[in-house]
């Protein structure tokens, strides 16, 4: 454990975090699966802890039993986490060329975003040449309340993920019309889902007009949310319309292109 612990604070939290990293990096190497006492002589940790260690692994889910009763194996959850990473990245890497030719065509910013906790979180963007840059970047996060992404998550994602968010007493205030209340919020996701877009007038930033829809596996389970953004002059009222039409037919393209299904988890 020398090299483990090199370069670490030398608090007990940090040492019980590298050494549980470790359990499962060792477990990750074994094909047939390892005991605590194989676990404790290859990491050289005192058996006593690695047992400790490994029943809470197991007891949330991260390991499991092999069919001897003696070895563990990596659990479903540590194998349900690295295939939502892989899943976010593979929709962003499908997305991009689509993206871009809808931004080719609008003159306007596109951006794909998720879920992450009570948040939207952009996983990529694509922007025009010599147009009015938003501060905007892949891996920034939002509030859900006053985004057009935001309304679309609340609106599509699973329900167990966001309907907790209603029941806040109140929400920050960006501009003069962002939606402040947990039943305003309620009644404008409603008519998002109804009509299956959703819009940001000035709601996050003075000055600026977002338009998202969602995009979704085989038309059900939603993956992400598709916007453009622009100024209020270059995206006018009469222009969404035809702006919803062309973000619909870029998220039915995406979906097309070999889209992996959601995380069931």
């Amino acid at each position: 454990m020398k090299d483990l612990d090199a370069h670490a604070p030398e608090t007990p939290s940090a040492s019980a975090v590298q050494r549980t990293m470790a359990i499962l990096e060792c477990l990750d190497s074994s094909r047939r699966g390892l005991n605590v006492s194989e676990v404790s002589r290859k990491l050289e940790i005192p058996k006593s802890s690695v047992h400790v260690l490994m029943l809470s692994l197991e007891r949330l889910g991260y390991i499991r039993r092999a069919s001897n009763g003696r070895d563990f194996c990596l659990g479903l959850k540590v194998y349900a986490l690295g295939q939502r990473m892989a899943k976010t990245i593979t929709v962003a890497e499908i997305a991009l060329p689509y993206m871009q030719a809808l931004v080719d065509e609008l003159s306007l910013c596109a951006h794909l975003a998720v879920l992450d906790h009570d948040q939207g979180v952009f996983i990529q963007k694509a922007e025009p040449a010599g147009s009015i840059h938003f501060d905007t970047y892949i891996g920034r996060r939002m509030d859900l309340h006053c985004t057009s992404v935001g309304k679309v998550i609340l609106a599509f994602a699973h329900p167990e993920s966001t309907e907790h968010i209603f029941s806040k007493r109140a929400f920050m205030r960006y501009t003069p019309t962002t939606i402040t209340s947990g039943q305003a919020l309620r009644k404008e996701v409603t008519r998002v889902r109804r009509t299956g877009y959703a819009i940001d007038n000035e709601e996050e930033e003075l000055g600026a007009r977002c338009v998202a829809v969602p995009v979704l596996h085989e038309g059900v389970s939603f993956v992400a949310a598709l916007s453009v953004a622009g100024s209020i002059a270059q995206m006018e009222a009469p222009r969404v319309e035809d702006l919803v039409q062309r973000l619909r037919e870029c998220a039915v393209a995406i979906a097309a292109d070999d889209l992996p299904p959601p995380p069931l988890w």
